[in-house]
């Protein structure tokens, strides 16, 4: 986005912003192409549509409604004017009631000198307000004339279960017809087809038809006044016995609903899971398996949505749930658990089948493990598909909040916001010692809290930085280490999080703008963290800065930062007390609105392109946030995240840092190989609930787990951002874990501090704010001393190291004499290393060992 001329070598960031194609993800052409983009569209533009409370009939309202609000606003203006014109009976008028206004006019109007201004002012206010209710009932008119003609469509805004069921089925179809169950050569090579296995997936659509069949015939038997009627809701029971006041109606419902929709629906499900892993076609067509899957994804919302409008919803979670849902929940979990391990790879799917095996088996289990009656496969697939599993927190976030930036930064990406802030970040840090290493930490944590993953962070940026490491000197481990933490940095880093701060919300109760401000100080430590790691290790090998004519040119960046525009409007909108979905929607239209001043415009065309782009991006985390739903569901039902609780609360009473530490090792363990959103909700529903029953305060409790969950991406031996990192900079996966682990070392040092000092969270007067941020600042620079051997301009003797590992542990407690204590330790290393000089290489001499 700055010029390139042949007469320098400027690094400039292009591609940044686009999308990795994974090996499974299948590239289409021609028609085939328009059609899934079509899809991806629609999809995107729906939540949009819906988040925003639009919909196609009240589209078509719209302008009676716009000419309601202007005759609205039109009787406002007179109110104030009508006021004026009462004299000091309008100044003594107090309330905003219209209709006591326009009583008093006409008591003044009969007395006063301007009573003809006094009544034609309210003559006009009252035709305006008749007017407006005229155009308004008009409008209501319209949208209920076209929401009948178009009984298909969905009315906006939507029942929460149903949204979040059409959420769903939606990735499923997309996912389905975007991502193979294999991967492709990367050579290109041609596929050998296997027509029979085709066929044989091909024939499963006659069993996915059948429950197809049945669903629909379920809706009209509910239309057709033929049902009862309980409470207001249709009734709808489905039970091998039927009591006799309900025989009549619904005796035949059970049976129907195992053999010609349970049945069919798992075979045709199960059947195209397994004949999708042997079906080969080219990488431009989609498969008859997939087309199966993505039907029965259809199927299953579809039932769903349909018995879920009845009382049938009462009875989930209970015994007497439909044994339709059993069945469709059971299709349900299967198909996502299909795209989870095509989309995000086996690490989640295997924690997910752990969590399903531990349901049926936990009767049979010892200890806190256990509980006192086993499930049958019926209650708990009929509970798991509801608010308290897949369509619970998890699916509610990533249908809103998740959703919604997702589709922000599509919107950045056509407008190459990305590509900007990588330049801006070379041409800021690009010339300090190390400095490509410097500018993947102003780069990630400018792009890692819009995206959503760290993994997908590193690849977006580290395709350019790493290589540009390596090329100053780096070792392939540490640039792709570098990339690894700073990219894992952005997930906490506000305003956005990388979309954790809404589930944290969600799961709180706890204002967003509070959450994204109490991330301030943590963030910030993090990063300078990591930033003092790379420019003491820069330190330690003599690393130059890049030259100038390597860089992007400040003065043309600064021409073009008005691209900054959408964040900031993110931000002022926040914390002006705009909802989240108004203020990430005024965002996306800013973001379209500022590209008309860049060679990026965004016209009608690249509008639909950034919605397209949105719906396929947004597959994965709905994927995993879907597969985490599952697990939270499983915590829910059988109560093991209270027995956790129970085991906490066991080790507080030993030591309260001890229970912290077990804390974290569970919210590290089943973080690892997940996503950060998938990890925090699963860590907040098993460890967050026993840190709060220790007494610590809830924001902390979750913002403590949050850390974990977030830093497991880095943490040996399942670290997928670093082994995302290794795969560009071709290290070894494990030793650039290993490497990622000690440069993002502050993130697990960090959160004991806001627990002992809370004022980093800034709870707090700003004198005990301002001292905690600096004391903590100066700790992980000691941290990070200590860790690279590299203090104050020089090497440091491994006593010293230890010494300045101690002083910093003494300001992680955030306390003035321990504060005091830890500068002291800090000058006496300083004072012995620069008088004293002792050496550097010295070892401790070990005698007797031979």
């Amino acid at each position: 986005m700055t010029d390139q001329t042949s007469q320098t070598d400027q690094v400039i960031a292009e591609g940044v912003d686009e999308e990795p194609i994974e090996a499974n993800r299948r590239l289409f052409a021609g028609r085939t192409y328009a059609i899934i983009a079509a899809i991806a569209f629609v999809y995107a533009a729906f939540h949009m549509a819906a988040l925003n409370g639009l919909s196609i009939s009240g589209v078509i309202a719209m302008p009676w409604t716009i000419q309601a609000e202007w005759n609205e606003r039109a009787a406002l203006e007179g109110f104030d004017e009508l006021r004026a014109a009462l004299g000091p009976a309008g100044e003594d008028f107090t309330g905003g009631s219209m209709r006591r206004l326009l009583t008093l006019a006409d008591e003044v109007a009969a007395t006063a000198a301007n009573g003809d201004e006094i009544r034609a002012l309210a003559a006009d206010i009252t035709v305006a307000r008749e007017e407006a209710a005229e155009l308004s009932r008009a409008a209501r008119e319209i949208q209920s004339t076209w929401a009948a003609r178009l009984p298909f469509l969905p009315t906006l805004p939507m029942e929460p279960w149903n949204f979040r069921t059409v959420h769903i089925a939606g990735a499923l179809v997309l996912g389905f017809l975007i991502f193979a169950a294999h991967g492709f050569s990367v050579t290109g090579q041609a596929v050998r087809e296997t027509r029979a296995v085709t066929l044989i997936a091909a024939a499963l659509a006659i069993p996915a038809l059948v429950a197809g069949a049945t669903g629909f015939s379920f809706i009209q038997f509910i239309n057709s006044g033929d049902t009862m009627v309980m409470g207001g809701r249709v009734l709808w029971m489905s039970q091998r016995i039927v009591p006799e006041a309900f025989a009549e109606t619904y005796t035949w419902v059970y049976d129907r609903e195992v053999w010609w929709f349970g049945l069919p629906l798992l075979l045709a499900t199960f059947g195209a899971i397994v004949t999708g892993w042997f079906e080969r076609r080219d990488r431009g067509q989609v498969t008859a398996s997939d087309i199966v899957l993505g039907l029965c994804a259809v199927i299953v919302a579809v039932y769903l949505i349909t018995i879920y409008g009845t009382a049938g919803r009462n009875a989930v979670g209970t015994a007497q749930v439909p044994i339709g849902v059993a069945f469709a929940a059971t299709a349900g979990s299967a198909l996502i658990l299909e795209l989870t391990r095509r989309v995000a790879g086996m690490a989640l799917v295997v924690i997910t089948a752990v969590f399903l095996l531990y349901t049926f088996t936990a009767h049979m289990l010892p200890s806190i493990l256990r509980v006192q009656v086993p499930y049958s496969w019926q209650r708990f697939f009929g509970t798991v598909y509801s608010d308290v599993g897949i369509l619970g927190t998890t699916t509610a976030v990533s249908s809103t909040y998740i959703i919604l930036f997702i589709i922000f930064a599509a919107f950045l990406q056509a407008s190459k916001v990305g590509d900007y802030f990588v330049n801006f970040a070379f041409a800021l840090a690009g010339r300090a010692r190390g400095g490509p290493a410097k500018v993947a930490i102003f780069a990630s944590g400018l792009m890692g809290m819009i995206n959503g993953t760290s993994a997908g962070n590193v690849v977006a940026t580290g395709s350019l930085t790493i290589p540009l490491m390596k090329k100053v000197g780096y070792k392939p481990k540490t640039a792709g280490a570098i990339e690894a933490a700073a990219s894992t940095g952005g997930q906490i880093m506000p305003p956005i999080m990388g979309a954790g701060a809404f589930i944290m919300a969600e799961v709180t109760g706890i204002p967003y703008t509070e959450i994204a401000a109490a991330a301030i100080i943590p963030a910030i430590l993090y990063f300078v963290s990591v930033y003092f790691m790379v420019d003491l290790e820069a330190a330690k090998l003599g690393m130059r800065g890049m030259r100038e004519d390597e860089l992007p040119k400040v003065r043309q960046l600064m021409k073009q930062v008005f691209l900054f525009i959408p964040i900031v409007i993110l931000i002022v909108a926040l914390f002006m007390g705009y909802s989240v979905i108004r203020a990430g929607t005024l965002a996306t239209a800013a973001a379209a609105v500022v590209s008309w001043l860049t060679p990026y415009r965004m016209g009608l065309r690249s509008i639909i392109k950034a919605f397209e782009l949105a719906g396929i991006m947004s597959i994965q985390i709905i994927a995993v946030c879907a597969c985490a739903g599952i697990i939270v569901g499983v915590i829910s039902l059988t109560g093991v995240g209270a027995r956790f609780s129970n085991l906490l609360l066991d080790l507080a009473g030993v030591s309260q840092l001890l229970a912290l530490f077990f804390a974290m090792c569970i919210a590290i363990l089943l973080g690892m190989g997940m996503p950060t959103t998938a990890a925090y909700a699963v860590a907040a529903a098993v460890v967050a609930p026993g840190l709060v029953n220790l007494g610590i305060p809830l924001l902390t409790a979750h913002f403590f787990v949050f850390y974990f969950a977030v830093v497991s991406a880095i943490t040996p031996p399942v670290a997928l951002a670093s082994y995302a990192a290794a795969g560009i900079s071709g290290a070894n996966p494990m030793e650039t874990s290993v490497a990622s682990f000690k440069i993002g070392l502050a993130a697990f040092i960090v959160p004991f501090m806001f627990f002992y000092n809370s004022a980093l969270l800034l709870d707090g007067t700003w004198p005990e704010i301002i001292r905690a941020g600096a004391t903590a600042t100066f700790g992980v620079f000691l941290l990070s001393a200590a860790v690279q051997g590299w203090f104050m301009g020089g090497r440091s003797a491994w006593f010293l190291r230890v010494a300045l590992a101690v002083a910093a542990l003494f300001m992680i407690e955030g306390g003035l004499v321990t504060d005091i204590v830890g500068l002291a330790v800090a000058a006496a290393v300083y004072f012995v290393q620069k008088v004293v000089r002792p050496d550097p290489d010295a070892t401790i001499a070990v005698r007797g060992a031979d």
